[in-house]
């Protein structure tokens, strides 16, 4: 169960490595690594239908889609993983998460795999 989610670099880097970890205990288990069973998995009874269509809608991907593994296309476990954080904080998905620390963990956690720059600043039309 995880009842320490919090808005730090810390936590991040653990979500990232848990992730990682959940999908091989899934597979090992003939298991479907999907947001629905991994909250079930993580969370236990806070996971309800309403708690998990929140995550969904907010990361906005289907609750039952296959996951692919953080490793390789770590985009929409960011997006699972900002959800999460900001449904078990009751914080804003879009401003109050901070994106660089998040960012930052997966390289951490992942230190071959190329690093996320989704928050790199954009050139401005002339």
């Amino acid at each position: 169960m995880m009842d320490d989610i919090q808005n730090t670099q810390e936590c991040f880097v653990q979500l990232w490595l848990r992730l990682e970890h959940t999908r091989r205990l899934f597979k090992a288990q003939y298991k479907r690594f999907c947001i629905r069973r991994l909250l079930q998995w993580w969370l236990g009874t806070k996971a309800t239908d309403d708690f998990i269509w929140e995550v969904c809608t907010l990361c906005e991907q289907a609750g039952w889609d296959e996951l692919p593994p953080p490793k390789l296309y770590p985009r929409k476990h960011r997006e699972l993983l900002r959800a999460l954080i900001a449904t078990c904080l009751g914080i804003s998905f879009h401003k109050q998460i901070d994106l660089k620390a998040l960012d930052t963990a997966y390289s951490i956690a992942f230190p071959k795999s190329t690093p996320l720059n989704v928050n790199k600043k954009k050139k401005q039309p002339i």
